[in-house]
């Protein structure tokens, strides 16, 4: 297994380009099930998660090619409709090609997904949104079994706003007769992003950024497309965290501060320096930070939870006492006693974490719980005293593409260990 080795200390400066987001490009490829046709998406990014995507839709009979940062995916000649297990485990994403097969086949037959463990995520708000639209379904084994026969428009509720589900009740129902509208969908900036994408693939859906969604379904497979998916709000988010801990400044290009004000809200009350351009963002802190008093995870455009486990770094090393309330994944705090081994001082009660900032964090040997988890140790050990050995890096993997490469172009002391 990999391991990052860094030395702290080293300010982070200079400009770089965050890439194409993970979490659009997932549906995004999982929708390209309903094309009849080629589809090429131009920025591609090879994160681990899009790989396993990749190998699911082959395992399905879709081939896949690349032309440079170019990924061309044809899915004409897909006859299979069962997403093993084993394919399955490895990433939490592989549900969304469930409305993709559905409605493409009909037919659908899905082991429940896998991915990082950071507290239980239910497909049971996907289930019964697709039972809503006439699915019929049988969970036995380990498998989702679906049938698409009697499926019909409908207007939907979800009790959550859940991004998996309104990005599989999209797919499903894009492609059928009739309207159907989700209400109290997800927001995010990546739902936007896949109704763009599908609407340029002959698609007729309005809505998302909002409350509800409607989908006008076209009775027909997708036509050929390309597209240029957004740029990635968390690598974003997560270097302008790690440029303000470290007290440098970083212009992050192709960063869309509208994806971003949360986050940048919690920065300027931290008294970092933020210049916001329509296509970047200028991050730079000349002083200790200050605890910012109470943060909260709520879906978007709340403070992200997949931005949560670097902010609370953040925290740990400000001036003043923190509160931290998780609400969206009971498990994200297992990054706290490896933290504490390099000095932070954090209590966790239930879904609160309650931080006493420290002076500095010292270098130790750590390991990476899951993705997020594995970013905020790396921002640890680039601000700690002495050296840091971040393991079980393969986590990072998934949603960073060489972090240590991109650390290292702004003046990081960082190495990757295989």
């Amino acid at each position: 297994m990999s391991k990052l080795y860094i030395i702290g200390g080293n300010k982070l400066n200079g400009e770089i380009t965050i890439p194409s987001a993970k979490n659009t490009l997932l549906p995004i490829l999982a929708s390209c099930i309903l094309v009849d046709g080629e589809v090429k998406i131009n920025n591609f990014t090879n994160y681990r998660d899009c790989i396993i995507m990749t190998n699911i839709l082959s395992s399905l009979g879709a081939k896949i090619k690349y032309e440079g940062s170019a990924v061309i995916i044809d899915c004409r000649n897909i006859n299979e409709w069962t997403i093993t297990t084993e394919l399955a485990k490895e990433l939490r994403s592989s549900f969304f090609t469930l409305g993709a097969v559905l409605g493409r086949i009909g037919l659908a037959k899905v082991a429940y997904p896998g991915g990082c463990n950071i507290g239980a995520r239910p497909v049971n708000i996907h289930l019964k949104a697709l039972r809503d639209l006439g699915v019929s379904i049988i969970e036995r084994h380990g498998y989702i079994y679906c049938n698409a026969d009697g499926i019909k428009a409908n207007t939907i509720h979800l009790d959550f706003p859940s991004v998996g589900a309104t990005e599989n009740i999209m797919m499903a129902s894009c492609v059928i007769n009739g309207t159907t509208i989700i209400s109290n969908c997800a927001k995010e900036p990546e739902i936007e992003d896949l109704q763009n994408f599908l609407n340029s693939c002959g698609a007729n859906i309005s809505g998302a950024g909002t409350d509800t969604i409607t989908i006008v379904g076209v009775g027909h497979l997708l036509h050929s497309t390309e597209y240029t998916c957004i740029s990635d709000r968390i690598i974003a988010g997560t270097y302008a965290i790690a440029t303000a801990c470290t007290g440098g400044s970083v212009k992050l290009k192709d960063a869309n501060s509208q994806h971003l004000i949360a986050l940048t809200n919690v920065l300027k009350n931290a008294g970092v320096n933020i210049v916001e351009n329509k296509k970047s963002l200028h991050i730079s802190a000349d002083k200790r930070l200050v605890s910012v008093p109470h943060i909260s995870t709520m879906p978007y455009p709340c403070f992200p939870t997949d931005l949560q486990s670097q902010i609370l770094v953040m925290q740990a090393i400000s001036n003043g006492n923190s509160v931290i309330s998780e609400n969206i994944f009971e498990s994200r705090f297992k990054v706290v006693p490896e933290l504490k081994k390099m000095g932070a001082v954090i209590l966790v009660k239930n879904n609160v974490a309650y931080i006493s900032g420290v002076e500095c964090l010292y270098g130790a040997e750590v390991y990476a719980t899951d993705l997020r988890a594995g970013a905020s140790l790396v921002i640890a050990g680039l601000v700690a005293n002495g050296y840091t050995t971040v393991n079980n890096v393969e986590y990072i993997d998934r949603g960073y593409l060489k972090i240590e490469e991109d650390l290292s172009k702004l003046g990081a002391d960082i190495k990757r260990i295989d």
